[in-house]
């Protein structure tokens, strides 16, 4: 049987095909199809649609704080058991706000950023919205952008990576690309394409940064704490919401309902940290980036 599982997932993973069945679908009739079947709470669906699930990927629940789930939802979201991921309190480190593997990063010049290599887009093009894109790019140039891939068995919550406060949270509408590296290096701009939110956050010293998680096929739901409304395609809200939400390293922020994509932006100050490259596995609360 693992024979056969493993090469199932080698001939899925071939990269035509995969961009084939993840993106050349009707992305968001299955995105909102996904967003109800996760609700349903009988148990043959739940057991069968998490089999299914680590079928086709490296799911280990073993870290779970629960281990029976009422729907695949629940599963998604699950948090995980006390103390397993130790927060890097060093007060000069920004911890990685998620697990992840790190992918494209590097410095923000004329703010110019990379979906991975030879596929550029713009900061002001993520941004979208004016207000954004009036105060942003200018305090972020000669920065640091980082780019952090979920997968769609990682944990999915994300955490403070400092002793920080969230100002405002911006919702841009959008599309749902697949996130993986094969969608990365065939359709440009992606980032600028899909649903994403753009948080507007300080570190306890005044310091600028943003957090813009982005979602993806599938996945088109993400929930903050800050805010008492679930941000996904069906959203018809104000795009730019004020908050006023404090949190120490490491304290939880929200949760994507699947794998997807975190990008964060530092100005100048802050480098990423030694060994810290495409590729490279972090968990929550790892050093990320490092004061200079």
């Amino acid at each position: 049987m693992m024979k056969i599982r493993n090469k199932f997932q080698t001939w899925f993973l071939q990269e035509d095909l995969n961009f084939l069945l993840t993106n050349r679908i009707p992305r968001i009739t299955l995105t909102r199809f996904m967003g109800w079947w996760s609700q349903l709470r009988h148990p043959w669906i739940v057991k069968g649609s998490i089999a299914v699930w680590r079928w086709f990927s490296d799911l280990d629940l073993s870290e779970s704080k629960e281990q029976n789930f009422d729907s695949l939802h629940a599963c998604f979201t699950r948090e995980l058991k006390s103390g397993l991921r130790p927060i890097d309190h060093n007060p000069d480190v920004m911890s990685s706000p998620c697990d992840c593997i790190v992918g494209a990063s590097g410095e923000i010049r004329k703010g110019m950023l990379f979906q991975a290599k030879g596929f550029p887009y713009t900061l002001t093009s993520l941004l979208s919205s004016s207000g954004l894109v009036w105060r942003w790019p200018s305090l972020l140039e000669g920065g640091t952008f980082v780019t952090m891939r979920l997968t769609s068995s990682m944990y999915h919550r994300f955490h403070a990576p400092c002793d920080s406060h969230l100002s405002c949270i911006t919702y841009i509408s959008g599309d749902t690309w697949n996130v993986n590296p094969i969608a990365l290096t065939r359709v440009k701009e992606l980032f600028c394409k899909n649903e994403r939110a753009v948080l507007e956050m300080q570190t306890a010293e005044g310091v600028p940064f943003l957090i813009v998680p982005v979602a993806a096929v599938l996945v088109a739901s993400m929930r903050f704490h800050a805010i008492d409304v679930l941000l996904n395609l069906r959203y018809r809200g104000a795009n730019s919401i004020p908050c006023d939400a404090s949190y120490v390293k490491g304290q939880e922020m929200g949760w994507f309902e699947h794998g997807s994509t975190i990008l964060m932006f530092v100005p100048p100050g802050y480098v990423l940290a030694e060994g810290v490259d495409s590729g490279k596995r972090l968990r929550m609360g790892e050093c990320l980036l490092k004061r200079c």
